[in-house]
């Protein structure tokens, strides 16, 4: 029987080979896993070492502030190319305070606190109420102003004393404003309300829609209503229909060392007075309201301004004058009635005198075109004896109050704000000195003694109403 062979064993260099591979493969298998486990640990390291960038940092970093906003008077408009409004005149400041240029976007009220949230924009500084339910939502930041929603009607219809006297009138109102809020809650306590919420247009328009009779009822802050009313004077402020409410600006939850500088912010302006300064020339005159003379006022640009127009502009021109300002002071002085005659003699439609008359080679006063000719001519003459005085619109108001009362009284209400310690190149000293000007133990101490200085004060309030509600026409019809 044959003898059986062995098998014939793997040879151990067959072997050796197998495990060097295996161990190869492993060792580098390990390696990579330590590798990248050790990339991901240096990277979470990074990222507790690099916090996210919040919205405070990125505006600081891109040296811009982006402002979400609302084309109306209360809060962004512009006028012959410069940019105004109550709001934006704030965040002006606020952008001076940070340092960084303002940006400003006005995407449509309904549109604007998506834009927040889409961060299309840094803050939302609009009016706006602060309520429960944006609490919820928005970060707001220190109140600026206290307001209280009231209700609005048409002069022909009749007025409501109480909330229960809601039903049977349809309020016409924005959406995603606190007025819906507040209706809702009218509502939910058993008093029917009939309300139609509009996507397309805000409180200002809806205002325009009343004083045209397309509608009869709104509601509107206090403070808009009261702004609104001298452009659309056959509107009436009713009851209110709530308590008092606080505007502030508002950013997101995230944004709260924004919110902290705004706060700061507020402080600072309210305590130096450039608030102060910002609110008077936007709201300091609306509680005075006289619906005669609006009302006439509203009437006279649409049947007698047309016709001296074109010259007004022209003769403006050559001086650079805004001719819609230059129009409210003619208003003011003969409502556009070129045979107008003060009691003192003053004829035209400047109430030009015979000595300025002269002065400026006119030979008929009542001559409408020579009235304004000289009358413009002579302004300019008094606006150049102010070039000290760097605010333009001061320098004006100084120069107008000159015409009205004359040069000298005007140095006079100058050095008496200077011996009291106050600016004597800016307007808010002078209208406090004027009137001095009629007591005996100022008079006396000055060189051109006594005039009857509260006028040009008035004066020039009255223009400057005026002027507000032709910049707003201007505004409104894109011109």
């Amino acid at each position: 029987m044959p003898k059986k062979e062995p098998l014939n064993p793997m040879p151990h260099k067959q072997i050796n080979r197998f495990f060097r591979k295996f161990f190869i493969l492993f060792f580098i298998l390990t390696a990579i896993v330590i590798l990248v486990t050790l990339i991901v640990l240096i990277e979470k390291k990074k990222q507790k070492k690099i916090p996210l960038e919040d919205g405070l940092s990125r505006i600081m970093k891109e040296g811009k502030i982006r402002m979400i906003t609302d084309n109306r008077a209360n809060c962004y408009y512009i006028y012959r190319g410069t940019h105004m409004g109550f709001e934006y005149e704030l965040a002006r400041e606020f952008a001076a305070f940070l340092q960084v240029e303002l940006e400003v976007h006005t995407p449509g009220w309904n549109t604007m606190f998506d834009w927040l949230y889409l961060n299309h924009g840094d803050f939302i500084a609009a009016g706006i109420s602060i309520t429960e339910a944006r609490e919820k939502h928005m970060l707001f930041s220190q109140p600026y102003m206290t307001v209280q929603q009231r209700f609005i009607h048409h002069k022909n219809k009749l007025p409501i004393k109480s909330i229960k006297k809601l039903p049977g009138r349809t309020l016409h109102i924005p959406a995603e404003t606190s007025y819906y809020e507040r209706l809702m809650e009218i509502k939910a306590e058993g008093i029917d309300v009939d309300m139609v919420v509009h996507d397309d247009l805000n409180s200002e328009e809806i205002l325009r829609m009343i004083s045209q009779k397309k509608f009869f009822y709104t509601i509107v802050d206090s403070s808009v209503a009261m702004l609104n009313r001298r452009y659309y004077p056959d509107i009436r402020i009713g009851i209110p229909i709530n308590g008092k409410e606080h505007l502030a600006w508002a950013v997101t939850p995230s944004n709260l060392r924004l919110s902290d500088k705004m706060v700061i912010f507020f402080d600072i302006i309210k305590s130096n007075g450039t608030f102060k300064k910002i609110y008077d020339k936007y709201f300091g005159n609306v509680e005075e309201f006289d619906y005669f003379d609006l009302y006439k006022f509203h009437k006279r640009i649409e049947t007698r301004l047309p016709r001296y127009e074109k010259t007004i502009q022209k003769e403006c021109k050559k001086y650079g004058f805004d001719w819609r300002m230059i129009a409210a002071m003619i208003y003011q002085e003969s409502h556009f009635d070129p045979k107008a005659r003060s009691k003192t003699g003053v004829r035209g439609l400047m109430q030009v005198t015979e000595e300025t008359a002269e002065d400026m080679n006119i030979t008929n006063r009542r001559d409408p075109y020579q009235s304004l000719k000289a009358g413009i001519g002579y302004l300019k003459k008094l606006h150049d004896k102010f070039n000290d005085i760097n605010d333009s619109l001061d320098r004006m108001k100084f120069a107008m109050a000159s015409y009205n009362i004359g040069y000298g009284h005007v140095l006079d209400a100058r050095r008496l704000a200077k011996w009291q310690g106050m600016a004597d190149d800016k307007w808010n000293s002078i209208k406090k000195t004027l009137p001095l000007l009629a007591k005996k133990k100022f008079y006396k101490t000055v060189r051109y003694g006594y005039a009857r200085g509260g006028e040009p004060v008035k004066y020039i309030e009255r223009i400057f109403m005026y002027y507000d509600i032709l910049k707003q026409k201007a505004h409104t019809n894109g011109g």
